[in-house]
């Protein structure tokens, strides 16, 4: 079988076969395909869509490309629950949200991504931490998840490596947004996880992949079908990212705020929703609460308790890093030697945020990637940055900029300036969770 037929039959809009799929899998597993043709089936893929039955294929294929972890005899004594977002701009949730489960009797097997496009990845984020081990071997990670509950990782060679081939191509080519690979390289990762359920976080507005609703719910539908037909009990939310999630953007200062939010010190309101709907839902699926407001009291008392702070400190040791990290996180999280705020041209109410900008200006200050092989400055993005309806004054800037010097911190401010809209009045109030959808509608 020659690849360029391949190609050239999506290209074509006609339907990939079982043996075509198998044979790209394959390909992208020994990497015995390029680059360059991996790319070109990937944008005939974006241009012209797959069915349910091609994306299920993919799934699977991807899925078996590697190891497939079981966790049936490993008596855990809970359910094996994980969630996954389709990405955003300071979507630090994952941080918070996989000690607070494992707090309230979840098993959370955490396989995160690096940065995908303009969003910033879990995984990039994690590694801000000295000595942490993101990509240990599958013994290690299995051992951290049953020894604290949860375990925060990047996708080893042994996971899914058909899909991280192909991940980090897209980032690169313009790629990233189809549903149908969106929907694959999610379900691939969790597959091989050997989960019992999934709750997905669908973001959806300018900060997001999925730009409006009907994307969205079209996305939450690909992959609770898909994950249906591969026997995973999948559950989505659809949530809102039409601003900054938290009040940091930036791999070390979101850590930051993840660590402040466990230990109570500081909570954005909007970051705490999803956290929260996302927790009770995860506790819901795993037979855990049957009830949503019972499963949201029992995670609020496991954060405020302080029980979720302690098994984000325990995870943190057992994957390599310092035993001390929640107590003394200022002083190993790295810093950018430039720290400036963003003050608005004019005054008035921030009235909207162009997520992708924003996204941008993380790139340009070295916090995001422009290639697979670029080396992240995990110090840099923006802190104390100003919620849609804030009003902007000289008191009131739009951000803190962290920057390596004070030329790439000017260009940076001037990007953030350019995605904000300032109005003579707050703008009306957005739902933070749209809906969630399940199989049964």
């Amino acid at each position: 079988m020659l690849f360029t037929d391949v190609i050239r039959n999506k290209r074509d809009r006609e339907e990939l076969s079982a043996e075509e799929i198998e044979f790209f899998v394959a390909g992208l597993t020994d990497g015995s395909i390029p680059p360059e043709q991996v790319a070109a089936l990937a944008m005939a893929i974006v241009l012209n869509s797959m069915s349910f039955e091609e994306t299920g294929r993919l799934t699977r294929a991807m899925a078996g490309s590697g190891t497939m972890l079981d966790w049936r005899n490993d008596e855990l004594g809970g359910p094996v629950v994980d969630k996954h977002s389709t990405g955003g701009l300071g979507d630090k949730v994952s941080l918070v949200l996989a000690p607070l489960a494992a707090a309230c009797g979840c098993f959370v097997p955490m396989i995160s991504g690096r940065g995908l496009g303009h969003g910033g990845g879990t995984l990039d984020k994690i590694e801000a931490i000295p000595g942490y081990r993101s990509c240990p071997d599958l013994a290690t990670f299995k051992d951290a998840v049953k020894a604290v509950g949860c375990a925060i990782i990047g996708q080893t060679g042994d996971l899914a490596p058909a899909d991280r081939r192909l991940y980090a191509i897209r980032d690169i080519t313009a790629t990233v947004e189809s549903i149908p690979l969106i929907t694959a390289s999610i379900l691939s990762k969790k597959m091989a996880a050997g989960l019992d359920a999934l709750v997905m976080d669908i973001k959806v507005g300018s900060g997001a992949f999925m730009r409006t609703l009907e994307q969205a719910r079209a996305l939450a539908e690909s992959i609770i079908e898909t994950a249906k037909v591969s026997g995973l009990k999948t559950h989505a939310l659809i949530t809102d990212m039409n601003e900054n999630l938290g009040s940091t953007a930036g791999n070390a200062l979101e850590v930051q705020e993840a660590v402040e939010f466990l230990t109570n010190q500081t909570r954005e309101p909007r970051l705490e929703q999803v956290v929260l709907a996302l927790v009770a839902e995860m506790l819901l699926m795993g037979d855990l609460e049957s009830d949503r407001n019972a499963a949201r009291t029992k995670a609020e008392r496991a954060l405020d308790s302080g029980r979720a702070a302690e098994v984000f400190a325990r995870m943190v040791a057992q994957l390599g890093g310092p035993k001390d990290f929640v107590e003394g996180y200022r002083r190993y999280l790295p810093r950018a030697p430039v720290c400036r705020p963003v003050h608005a041209d004019t005054r008035g109410y921030l009235t909207a945020v162009d997520g992708r900008g924003l996204g941008h200006a993380v790139i340009e200050l070295g916090g995001g990637r422009r290639r697979t092989d670029d080396e992240l400055d995990l110090s840099v993005g923006f802190s104390e940055v100003a919620p849609i309806g804030s009003e902007i004054d000289a008191e009131r800037p739009l951000a803190l900029v962290h920057a390596a010097s004070a030329d790439v911190a000017e260009r940076a401010a001037g990007m953030l300036r350019r995605a904000c809209a300032i109005g003579p009045a707050a703008p009306a109030e957005r739902p933070v969770v749209y809906t969630t959808l399940n199989a049964e509608g």
